[in-house]
């Protein structure tokens, strides 16, 4: 009998392939499979709670969105960290400062002050589009618990100057979130498993990003997708194979973590 009781996906580049924008039939086998074990499954991911997708085929227990930050089990929310006020006001500014626009996630909406290519191009990564927003005045005003917008590593500095409750992870070389500081996948793999009494050592993870990172290390069995980068593979407990080829899939049969014949 596998050890595991609860099991973590990042979505885009995990479970979803980036080129195709669909989750393979083997895969969703053996999410299905999983859940019929008595795996908790949770999704884990950097995108904002409203554009975390619908699934007809499995109803997943719960996720963590915007990279940790708003952890949601059923329907209850069991742990939040916000960006503060005054440092959304200052990273706003210093965006504009670069020329920079910039997209605001609420647990009500998602509101830009503009956009530029990289922006759109990633949203588009998660078939997602976004527009300048009529109501960013007002999406100031709320609780913020992520930041988008195309960056490379040059400009990071520039952005987060004089910010301190916030800070940056990335995934994509050409766009980021910023998030509240100590937040982070790692830290909200741990408020989960804490809720439902759960060991680290009966969890297992799947993530392919940068932003996986601190959530494979957080848990018993950390396992690293093919396609991820040489950072990602280097912090993980084991490597599969690649999200086009079946990685989660081929890495849950071959551990005997799934019966396939059930």
């Amino acid at each position: 009998m596998h050890p595991y009781q609860i099991a973590f996906f990042d979505i885009d580049g995990t479970l979803v392939d980036i080129e195709t924008k669909q989750i393979s039939e083997k895969t969703k086998q053996a999410l299905v499979q999983l859940q019929k074990q008595g795996v908790l499954l949770y999704l884990a991911t950097g995108r904002p709670f409203q554009s975390i997708p619908h699934f007809d085929w499995i109803r997943f227990d719960g996720c963590l969105c915007f990279n940790g930050s708003y952890c949601v089990s059923g329907d209850q929310v069991i742990y939040q960290r916000s960006i503060a006020y005054e440092d959304v006001l200052r990273i706003v500014e210093n965006a504009k400062a670069i020329h920079r626009p910039v997209s605001l996630a609420s647990d009500k909406r998602i509101s830009a002050n503009g956009v530029d290519q990289d922006l759109s191009d990633y949203f588009a990564l998660s078939k997602q589009r976004i527009a300048p927003s009529d109501d960013f005045e007002e999406a100031l005003q709320e609780t913020i618990y992520q930041i988008m917008m195309g960056a490379v590593p040059s400009q990071f500095d520039a952005i987060l100057q004089g910010v301190e409750s916030a800070e940056i992870v990335a995934w994509w070389d050409r766009a980021i979130d910023i998030i509240p500081a100590k937040s982070g996948k790692g830290n909200a793999v741990r408020a989960i498993l804490a809720h439902h009494q759960i060991d680290a050592s009966k969890a297992i993870a799947f993530g392919d990003g940068e932003n996986d990172i601190e959530m494979l290390k957080a848990v018993g069995c950390g396992v690293a997708m093919g396609n991820a980068n040489a950072n990602v593979k280097a912090a993980a407990d084991d490597v599969c194979k690649r999200v086009d080829e079946e990685g989660i899939y081929t890495y849950l049969s071959a551990h005997h973590i799934i019966d396939c014949s059930k």
